[in-house]
């Protein structure tokens, strides 16, 4: 935790609200989804949070997550369950991408993932409200984020992964003290799960959106965007868009910085990048409608967004349309074409889903869909050495001759 935050400042949480009806909840009490079975937002007294804190005040703080701190939920700092969340950097990949193109590298996140922003935030919440156990569907990462910082504060966690889950997931989650299940379906079957316990009173249900307070941590991405350009935007965002918290955070970090007068009125185009074995978003946005039906046999190398159904569905695309952005679809060829390239040209190992970004610029590109000159930002949600590699190295017997030519 910062060393530097103050026990006696407050945050300025004054309620939820419904994303669908805008009904309110009140704040500090235990929530799952509204009565209209959508998301609730958590909403701030933005105007006394603009008296008590000055942009120059917040600058002079050290660069990790907990900077933020009164534009997150958490009340007593005693609740906040840390692994140490930096501020992730903005890597330049100028062979692969562009002179331009910048990637978030949230795999340096403790779990590395960007799962550790809405965990941290969450697993605080959920122990300032008096929750003792977590069940939680996931395709990996977020599971693995929620074990280590369930794990931090005593929480008991159970955690349902489909079958195709990556091993280090599995595997990570259970060294960590998680009951891990391996189910033959998707995420939302093993969601289905996680909700008829929920419903039974066995665990809170932490499912991605069924908690207000994952979107907090994750909007931190964008208020870190914000002061890393200088108080101003990038001219678009490619983000691998599953669940898609984070697209849905960094959405609303951009109206309360306005609010707060930090930032003007521009903002970025938002692309929601999806794989063409899974794209739901993709095809709801082609379609004009506002809510996505479920993909069915979904199946992708990019398991991070192998996510048929999303509960936040009309949260994504009403942020994509606003922005006048696009939900874009790439194949996996191209998804791993891009990791390699990213790898092989400017040295940086992203992961799947990272790849799936690259991918989605590279064909925007082609497409006229962004120019050279803008400045664009990938996310790369995970580290790559979480994920399987090609077999690599040739042998060398050193008892041999060596033809040092040849090597």
């Amino acid at each position: 935790m910062n060393r530097n935050i103050s026990v006696e400042r407050p945050t300025f949480v004054t309620h939820l609200e419904c994303s669908l009806t805008g009904e309110i909840y009140a704040a500090d009490t235990l929530h799952g989804l509204s009565r209209a079975g959508r998301p609730l937002l958590v909403r701030y007294d933005l105007d006394a949070l603009g008296r008590a804190l000055s942009r120059a005040s917040l600058e002079a703080r050290e660069t990790d997550l907990w900077r933020w701190r009164e534009l997150l939920p958490v009340r007593r700092l005693e609740n906040i369950v840390s692994l140490g969340e930096i501020e992730t950097p903005l890597v330049p990949i100028p062979r692969s991408g562009g002179a331009k193109v910048l990637v978030k590298d949230e795999g340096r996140l403790p779990t590395g993932s960007f799962k550790a922003r809405g965990l941290v935030t969450a697993v605080s919440m959920a122990r300032e409200l008096g929750v003792t156990r977590i069940a939680m569907p996931t395709n990996g990462n977020a599971g693995a984020a929620l074990a280590a910082y369930a794990a931090r504060c005593g929480i008991e966690t159970v955690i349902l992964c489909p079958e195709e889950t990556p091993e280090v997931n599995v595997r990570e989650m259970a060294a960590q003290g998680a009951r891990v299940w391996r189910v033959n379906g998707q995420i939302d079957d093993c969601g289905a799960i996680v909700g008829r316990g929920a419903a039974e009173g066995r665990w809170f249900d932490f499912s991605t959106l069924k908690e207000p307070y994952r979107i907090e941590g994750k909007k931190t991405m964008g208020l870190e965007l914000a002061a890393q350009f200088g108080w101003e935007l990038p001219d678009a965002i490619f983000y691998p868009t599953g669940g898609g918290t984070g697209l849905i955070g960094m959405w609303k970090a951009f109206d309360e910085l306005e609010r707060l007068g930090w930032i003007g009125p521009e903002r970025p185009r938002m692309y929601a990048v999806q794989a063409s074995g899974c794209a739901p978003i993709v095809r709801a946005f082609e379609q004009g409608v506002e809510h996505a039906e479920r993909w069915e046999n979904a199946a992708t190398v990019a398991a991070g967004i192998r996510v048929p159904r999303a509960v936040g569905d009309f949260l994504i695309l009403r942020a994509v349309r606003e922005s006048g952005g696009r939900a874009l679809a790439v194949d996996d060829p191209a998804i791993l074409a891009a990791v390699d390239a990213a790898a092989r040209e400017d040295g940086l190992l992203l992961c799947p889903e990272g790849g799936a970004t690259l991918a989605a610029y590279r064909q925007a590109l082609s497409d006229g869909i962004v120019g050279e000159g803008e400045r664009v930002v990938l996310f790369n949600c995970a580290t790559g050495l979480k994920y399987p590699m090609p077999p690599a190295g040739e042998w060398l017997d050193r008892n041999a001759p060596v033809d040092l030519e040849a090597l």
